[in-house]
């Protein structure tokens, strides 16, 4: 229903005057795991959510953890956030959210829990792949494009996790203490400016406490800040099973519910809270007001009255989402080293040759794990179906497992029915932590070798490794950014004998490569990629496209250089406090001069650009230029604008970005507009964070 929040108010009321409390409250919380309760008498639909950064979750049993298990619910398996983030691409964040939108709306969704943009503080955080970046700036100018793509088809981003939801350790009741500014300009700042561009018609959450209060019962978070302060007025849930007190939460101005249990008339918001508003204890008020936000939302989605007739049509699984996923992927990988031109791996010269692909994550998938995260995919492009498929029988290509997450053997891609060797002794009982542990380092040993002598019998050598979602997961934190599965004895061992191999890392953030790095001719990083990584990938390697991803994290040499460790406690159950203040991410590698693996905004092409002729604009408020593609390569480069520290701002800060396409061996004038609260100051330009030419 098109109109203003005021003209969809006025609509509301009228309809709230004719529901009973009964009605009223059933709408206020779960009646379903994933639904709430609808009033058929008034022609009121229960309003139905579903989980889905990556694409629209499988459907449970209404009372069970348990899926359905039909064939109808397949779906597109969309890149992860920090992968979109990794495009710095608005066009391509769009298409992301547009696809998951429709995809939402055919499953029959109207609100679809995404996009998380909480910011990347540390490099452990266990949910980071579900997260944009560590820049503020990058995370809302992409994320608010990606709400608009989902909202364009009459379904709901839901916008989470609202706040501080830095750290899955003790998330469920960790408290936080943070400078009130902090909060305000850097973390909350973020939701502000993804409210105000992206119009997000609802919001969740977090788990955790802010200075004491449980965020889905916080006053200050929720009525002061987010509705009196910021004015917004679309719908407010929780997290599932965020809710702990019945009259804290009637007082806030959270609107619904939602948890992982089957009392569903238990929950806070149902009959306890029936129980308090007819003692006098709650006034009923509070619920009415809850109840028009949910009835404003439904008549966005034009989801009463007569507007179910205009409510758009969702086809799910189509081609043109298979394309979307297939460009955003290729966007998304990002080339962090090629020396000697060691990529691409040019066709002619590789027809008839033998290749040799090693490590578990070339023929593994990731679309079922992860935790809410998790996707019942239609199809996921292996890395090794790539290569195979993109080669076409024109090479040989043979694959070898060279190490292992697990001691596993008959393994299928997607980590299930695996049999397990040599893990229990005769009587059946399990072995213990130090005997697996054991067995565990024979195993990969084994593989290790395995690899090692038959890489000389080879032209060509593909390693891909990195992380996977029994480590990049939703409740759980990493303990250290190190490579693990003994990946990095393998790398050492394996570069030293074939120093061409081309090695590619696939994760949610960033790992520890230092230990082998230097040797490393041809490195490549891509996040868990979607449905088409795979294929992506593949043609990065073999030259088909010309890679344009920049990293939207600082890879750090170590965990310990993160601010949020070394400065703040990360971590810590009780209480977490962010003593690092502003400086996170490359704002504190940047004031304490720390060196890294590789800066944020890293990113390399086949390409050679430079830019030169820069000044700023004062009456457009933007940076001017000239972009030079010198290579023979037509490529893509991204331009990012930085502001400089200053006496009013002691941080550097990304301000400005813009990808610009570019022939080959040619030149064009560009304008970067620059974002600029606290005005005017001294800024720099360049390819990443680290590497900048002062204008």
């Amino acid at each position: 229903m098109e109109g203003t929040i005021q003209s969809l108010k006025y609509r509301a009321e009228e309809i709230l005057e004719a529901l009973t409390l009964d009605e009223k409250i059933g709408m206020i919380h779960g009646n379903e795991l994933f639904k709430t309760k609808g009033v058929p008498r008034l022609g009121i639909p229960p309003l139905v959510m579903s989980d889905g950064p990556m694409g629209v979750r499988a459907e449970f049993r209404p009372s069970e953890w348990i899926p359905v298990g039909n064939t109808d619910d397949y779906v597109t398996y969309l890149p992860c956030n920090s992968a979109v983030a990794a495009t710095w691409n608005r066009n391509l964040a769009s298409r992301t959210g547009s696809v998951l939108g429709e995809e939402a709306r055919g499953r029959g969704k109207d609100v679809i829990l995404a996009p998380g943009i909480n910011l990347k503080r540390s490099p452990l955080c266990g949910r980071n792949f579900e997260y944009f970046s560590e820049d503020p700036y990058l995370t809302s100018e992409l994320a608010s494009e990606y709400i608009k793509g989902v909202q364009n088809w009459d379904v709901s981003a839901c916008v989470k996790h609202f706040a501080l939801n830095h750290q899955e350790t003790a998330r469920l009741e960790v408290d936080e203490e943070i400078d009130d500014e902090v909060l305000n300009d850097l973390y909350l700042q973020v939701f502000k400016d993804v409210i105000e561009k992206g119009n997000p018609y609802s919001i969740m959450t977090a788990y955790n406490k802010i200075k004491g209060e449980y965020c889905s019962e916080s006053k200050f978070l929720l009525n002061e800040t987010l509705r009196k302060q910021w004015g917004y007025q679309g719908f407010v849930v929780s997290d599932w099973g965020a809710v702990h007190d019945t009259v804290k939460a009637a007082e806030a101005d959270i609107d619904c519910e939602m948890s992982v249990t089957d009392n569903f008339d238990d929950y806070k918001l149902a009959n306890p809270l029936k129980e308090k508003v007819l003692s006098g204890e709650i006034d009923e008020e509070l619920i009415d007001r809850k109840v028009i936000r949910i009835l404003i939302l439904m008549l966005r989605l034009n989801m009463l009255d007569e507007d179910v007739m205009i409510r758009k049509e969702g086809p799910y699984n189509s081609f043109a989402a298979r394309q979307d996923c297939l460009d955003i992927a290729r966007g998304s990988v990002v080339l962090l080293k090629n020396e000697d031109n060691t990529l691409p791996l040019a066709r002619p010269l590789i027809k008839t040759k033998k290749i040799l692909v090693i490590g578990e994550n070339a023929n593994r998938i990731h679309s079922n794990g992860g935790g809410s995260a998790e996707i019942k995919a239609l199809y996921e492009i292996s890395p090794l179906m790539g290569l195979k498929g993109r080669l076409g029988g024109a090479a040989t290509v043979d694959y070898l497992r060279g190490y292992a997450s697990s001691i596993k053997e008959n393994a299928t891609p997607d980590g299930t029915n695996w049999q397990a060797i040599s893990l229990e002794n005769e009587g059946g009982k399990t072995a213990d932590a130090e005997t697996k542990e054991r067995e565990l380092s024979e195993y990969r040993k084994q593989l290790r070798d395995e690899a090692l002598e038959a890489c000389a019998d080879y032209d060509k050598i593909i390693f891909v490794g990195g992380l996977n979602h029994d480590i990049d997961s939703e409740g759980l934190d990493r303990k250290d950014i190190s490579l693990p599965y003994e990946q990095n004895e393998l790398l050492e061992a394996l570069l030293e004998k074939r120093p061409d191999a081309i090695v590619a890392m696939i994760g949610g953030g960033v790992v520890d490569m230092t230990r082998w790095l230097d040797k490393c001719k041809a490195l490549i990083w891509m996040y868990y990629n979607g449905m088409e990584g795979g294929n992506a990938l593949a043609e990065v390697i073999l030259g088909d496209i010309n890679p344009c991803g920049h990293l939207p994290e600082t890879f750090y040499c170590s965990e310990k250089d993160s601010s949020a460790i070394s400065v703040g406690d990360f971590g810590d159950s009780r209480m977490v406090h962010y003593r690092e203040g502003f400086h996170i991410g490359y704002r504190h590698i940047h004031k304490e001069k720390i060196p890294v693996q590789f800066p944020f905004g890293y990113g390399l092409s086949f390409s050679d650009f430079e830019i030169n002729s820069l000044s700023y604009n004062t009456g457009r408020h933007a940076v001017k230029g000239r972009l030079i593609n010198k290579s023979s390569e037509d490529g893509a480069e991204i331009i990012q604008i930085y502001r400089l520290p200053d006496d009013q701002h002691d941080y550097l800060e990304l301000v400005g970005f813009e990808k610009v396409y570019l022939r080959a061996n040619s030149e064009i004038d560009f304008e970067v507009n620059v974002r600029d609260r606290v005005g005017i100051g001294k800024y720099a330009a360049g390819f990443n964070s680290r590497d900048l030419t002062e204008i």
